[in-house]
C-alpha cells in the first residue's frame, strides 16, 4: 500500500517537473522584451516569474530524488531471495549443476571425448577445367574448351 501511494506522489511530482521547467524562460527570452515580451512576467510578483519557478523546481526535484531513493532502498531491504520462485523459462528443465561444498576437496573433471572426425572431405571436390589442347597451327582457331555446368 505504501509503494503504491508513493508510486502515485512519484508521477504526480514527475508531471509537475515537467511543467515547471517547460514554463521558465530560456536564456535567450530577454532579447523579445523590448518588442512586449517582458509584460507577461508580471503576472507572478514584482520579481517576476524566474524566482518563482526556478524555487519550486528546485524543491520539486529534490522531493523527486528523496522518493526515487527511499523507493530502491525499501525495495533492496524488502525483497526476499527465493530460487525456488524464479522463472527460468527454457532452462528451468535443465539440471542444476553440482557445485562442491567449500570444505570438500576439489576433485578432477573428465575431459570430455573428442568428436569422432568424419571420413573423406568435408567439402565436396569442385570438378577441374580439361586441360587446353595442344597448341594448333596457325590461322585456325582453337577449339572451345568445355565448360562445367554449375548445375542447380
Amino acid at each position: 500500500m505504501l509503494m503504491l501511494a508513493l508510486n502515485v506522489v512519484y508521477v504526480l511530482i514527475a508531471i509537475a517537473m515537467i511543467a515547471m521547467i517547460l514554463m521558465q524562460r530560456g536564456a535567450g527570452a530577454q532579447a523579445g522584451s523590448g518588442f512586449g515580451g517582458g509584460a507577461s512576467a508580471t503576472v507572478f510578483g514584482s520579481r517576476g516569474a524566474s524566482n518563482f519557478l526556478s524555487k519550486s523546481t528546485k524543491w520539486l526535484a529534490i522531493v523527486f530524488f528523496a522518493i526515487s531513493l527511499f523507493m530502491a532502498y525499501h525495495i533492496n531491504h524488502s525483497a526476499v531471495a527465493t530460487p525456488a520462485a524464479q522463472d527460468l523459462g527454457l532452462m528451468g528443465s535443465v539440471p542444476a549443476a553440482k557445485t562442491p561444498s567449500p570444505s570438500a576437496p576439489l576433485q578432477e573433471i573428465p575431459a570430455a571425448p573428442a568428436p569422432a572426425q568424419q571420413q573423406g572431405p568435408a567439402v565436396p571436390a569442385q570438378q577441374v577445367p580439361a586441360a587446353p589442347a595442344p597448341a594448333q597451327q596457325q590461322g585456325t582457331p582453337p577449339a572451345p574448351s568445355p565448360v562445367p555446368s554449375q548445375g542447380g
